[in-house]
C-alpha cells in the first residue's frame, strides 16, 4: 500500500514539475511572455495534479501523501520569492514584473491552498475538486481572455471586463465538468454527470462574481472560499 502511494507521489511530482519547468523554459526563452507562462501554470498545474490523485489507493495517509506535491512546490515558491535559491527562470514565468517577491502573493496562496483542500477534501467529494478548477481554470482564463478581448469594463471594477468574466466562468465550469466527468468514468463518484451541472453552474457563477470584485491579489483565496462553501450547500 504504502509503495503504490510513493509511487503516486513520485508521477505526481514528477508531471507537475515538468509542466512547470517546460513553462519556465518557454518563459525564458522569449516564447511565450511571462504573463502567458504564468496562466499555463496556473490553469494546467490543478488538474494535472487532481488527475494524479487517480493513481493513489484508498489508504487513509495517501492524501496526506498527495499533499507532499503542492507543500514541497510551495515551499520552493517561498524559498525563490525570498531569494534564499536563485530560480530566474521560475521568477521569469510566475511574476508579473519580475520582482521575486511577487512569488510570495498569488503563486504563494495558490499553493496553499492546493494543500489544504487536498488535506481537507481529498478525492471523494467533488467539493475540493471543483473549488479548484474554479481557480485554476476560471481565475486562469478570466485574465488571459480578459487582456485580450477586455474592452468593456465592469461598472465597478475598472481592471475587470465583462469578457474575461465570461472567461471566468467558462473555464472554472468547464474544467470541473471535464474532471468531475472523469471521476464518474473512473467510478469514484456516482453519476450520471447531468446531477452535478446545476451545482457547478451555480458555483461558477458565484466564483465569477467574486472574482470581479476589487480585491486584489486574493482572487485565489476569495474564490477557493466561495466555492467551498458553496459546494458543501450544493453537493
Amino acid at each position: 500500500m504504502l509503495r503504490n502511494n510513493l509511487i503516486a507521489t513520485l508521477i505526481a511530482f514528477g508531471t507537475a514539475l515538468v509542466w512547470l519547468r517546460i513553462n519556465n523554459f518557454a518563459a525564458q526563452k522569449h516564447w511565450i511572455s511571462s504573463h502567458l507562462s504564468r496562466k499555463f501554470i496556473h490553469i494546467g498545474t490543478g488538474p494535472i495534479f487532481v488527475l494524479c490523485w487517480l493513481l493513489f489507493n484508498n489508504n487513509p495517509g495517501a492524501r496526506f501523501m498527495a499533499a507532499l506535491v503542492p507543500l514541497t512546490i510551495t515551499i520552493q515558491f517561498i524559498l525563490v520569492g525570498l531569494g534564499v535559491i536563485r530560480d530566474e527562470a521560475a521568477v521569469q514565468a510566475m511574476s508579473r514584473t519580475g520582482d521575486r517577491r511577487e512569488i510570495l502573493r498569488g503563486p504563494l496562496y495558490y499553493g496553499v491552498i492546493f494543500v489544504i483542500i487536498t488535506l481537507l477534501y481529498w478525492k471523494y467529494t467533488p467539493i475540493g475538486i471543483v473549488a479548484l478548477m474554479m481557480v485554476c481554470g476560471g481565475d486562469g482564463l478570466a485574465d488571459i481572455i480578459g487582456r485580450r478581448f477586455g474592452k468593456s469594463k465592469l461598472p465597478w471594477n475598472g481592471s475587470k471586463s465583462w469578457a474575461g468574466s465570461l472567461g471566468m466562468f467558462f473555464g472554472g465550469w468547464s474544467l470541473s465538468i471535464i474532471i468531475v466527468a472523469i471521476y464518474i468514468y473512473a467510478d469514484i463518484f456516482s453519476g450520471p454527470l447531468t446531477i452535478y451541472i446545476p451545482a457547478i453552474i451555480l458555483i461558477a457563477v458565484a466564483a465569477t462574481i467574486v472574482e470581479t470584485l476589487p480585491i486584489p491579489d486574493i482572487d485565489n483565496i476569495s474564490i477557493a472560499l466561495v466555492s467551498l462553501v458553496l459546494g458543501h450547500l450544493l453537493f
